[in-house]
Order: C-alpha cells, then structure tokens, then sequence
C-alpha cells in the first residue's frame, strides 16, 4: 500500500512538471528561468549579426545556462532557391538540422533571440514558425531575448556547452501555415487581407530591398510596420504586449478574414505573423516565405507604390 502511494506521488509529481513546462509563446524571463531544470525544455539561442546580436563566440562568452545554440543566419534555418531569398529549407533538411541539435519532437523548445533590435526579434519568430510548420507545437519565445535576460539580473554561464546527443525529429507539414505565390494572387480576388510588415517606407515605394527587383508592395495590401510591435527597453528589445491591440485597430485588421503575411524576404513578416496569430489570435494567418523577392521576378504580377504628398496610388505592371 506504501509502496503504491510513493509510486502515485511519483507519477503526479512527473505529470505536474510536463504541464509547468507547457508555455505560453511568448514567455517571460522569469518564467524560463523558473523552468531551467525541466528535462523536456531546450533553451535554443539563435542569435546572430542581426542588429549586432553576437555569434558563437559571442553566445559562449554568455549565455542562459544550458541553452544550445544555432545560428539564424547561417545553420539552415531558410534558403535561396532560383534566386529567391529566404524560403522555407525542405522538410527533410529541417528535420536533420533539428534533430542533429538534439530537439526531438517531444521536447519544449524556447528560443531565445539576442534582444538587440526588432529586426533581431524576427529571427525567433521565423523560427518559431518553422517549429509549428513542422508540427511541433510546444514551442515559445523569450521575450526581451538575451539581452533582457541579462538585464532582468538571471544567471550567465559561459563555455562552450556539451552539445546534445543528435536523435530522430519527424516533421508533419502543416501546408495551411505556407502562402504560395498563387495563394497570394487569388487572396487579392478574395476578402483576404495581405499584410505588408515593412516600414513604410518599403511599402510606399521610397525604398527597396536588393533582393526585391521593383519598389512598391502588393496591391491592396495593409502595413502594419514590424518594428512598431516591439519596444525598446534600456537597450532590450520586448514585444509591445499592451500597445499590440491598438496598432491591430489601426491597422483595420480584421481578425476572422484569411490573413497572409509578407515583407521582403518572409523575415519581419514572422514577427507579424506571430503576433497576429500567436498573441491577437486570429483565426488564419500564414506567411508568404516567397514574399516580395518572389513576388517581383515575374513581369506579370503588379505592384502598387503610394507617393506621399500626392495622396494617391500609381499601380503599375513591372
């Protein structure tokens, strides 16, 4: 009877600690820190020179202890393909760079961004949903990154950590996640909503990515900038959690119609992405990986530029 009461405490105690470690997707210092020890939780550090993030090096001279690190920019996490920036790498691909970090697909995963830049903060969110394209739900990012980590006072460590036994990560796509360029075309016939992430001085056409060949956005489109969902904090970058809702009303969104997110290369339209679907919680959101580097390669799809002072929107063919 003893024997099986010590066991029930066991088992409720083991069953306790998976739900604490069921995050939010965006979680909070404290709340990592509370959860350090939890033997599902991988701490995976993405920072790179985005925004002067750091690297390797820089992650081995501080990190959260026990966090893991691939970088954004250079490990796989996206690809060029037929001159396309910053598409979603093959399925097969993905699941070996997951799973040869050590992440297998019943662990809970927080990423932690540098912190340093709102353009940094898009590198978590793209790999936040690449987890969830994959799906892999239980999934989260840290909110502040490392930078508010060491802000908030929390342990550093520092060395390079032991890294992690590869194992056997097996992706199931969640294709309702990706907008295809076709998917794109006909959500401009339909009550969809195309949202643009860039600053607006992208989407009026005043300036232009190199990777895209003509300036503008595309028609009919909506801006809701990335970098005005977060704020800087004494030099850490949070997400904006009270003022989201205001710039969603701004923005006239409509949180029940099909939204599809973009930019120039699917990089700040993940932080839209995330925030629209993961924190407002509309209903359909999914990204535009192609976006406008995609969008622009052929001559037939239109793109509208708005000149500011003219009031008014020249659209034109390429």
């Amino acid at each position: 009877m003893f024997k099986a009461l010590i066991m029930t405490v066991g088992l409720l105690a083991l069953a306790s600690r998976a739900v604490a470690a069921d995050p939010t997707p965006l979680v909070e210092a404290k709340w990592l820190n509370d959860h350090l020890g939890d033997d599902d939780l991988v701490v995976l550090d993405v920072r790179s020179g985005i925004d002067d993030g750091g690297d390797r090096d820089s992650f081995e001279q501080a990190r959260i202890p026990g966090s893991i690190y691939s970088s954004y920019t250079d490990d796989g996490w996206r690809e060029t393909r037929d001159d396309v920036v910053g598409l979603l790498p093959p399925v097969e691909d993905l699941e070996q760079l997951i799973g040869g970090l050590g992440i297998g697909n019943d662990d809970t995963v927080v990423i932690v961004p540098a912190g340093t830049g709102p353009t940094d903060f898009g590198s978590a969110a793209r790999v936040y949903w690449t987890f969830k394209v994959l799906g892999h739900d239980q999934v989260a990012i840290l909110n502040g990154g490392f930078a508010g980590w060491q802000q908030q006072g929390y342990e550093v460590a520092s060395g390079t950590p032991a890294p992690r036994d590869a194992v056997d990560f097996e992706a199931s796509l969640r294709e309702e996640l990706i907008a295809t360029t076709d998917e794109v075309e006909a959500a401009r016939e339909s009550q969809a909503q195309l949202v643009d992430a860039r600053p607006v001085d992208y989407f009026r056409g005043d300036t232009k990515s190199p990777v895209v060949r003509v300036a503008g956005t595309i028609p009919g489109s909506i801006n809701l900038p990335h970098h005005t969902l977060l704020q800087d904090r004494n030099n850490a970058f949070y997400l904006d959690s009270e003022g989201l809702q205001s710039r969603i009303n701004e923005a006239e969104l409509d949180p029940s119609a099909r939204t599809v997110s973009f930019c120039n290369t699917a990089h700040w339209a993940a932080t839209d992405w995330f925030v629209l679907s993961e924190i407002a919680g509309f209903d359909n959101v999914t990204l535009y990986d192609g976006s406008m580097a995609e969008w622009t390669i052929s001559d037939s799809r239109p793109v509208e530029t708005v000149k500011r002072g003219l009031g008014r929107l020249l659209d034109f063919f390429n």
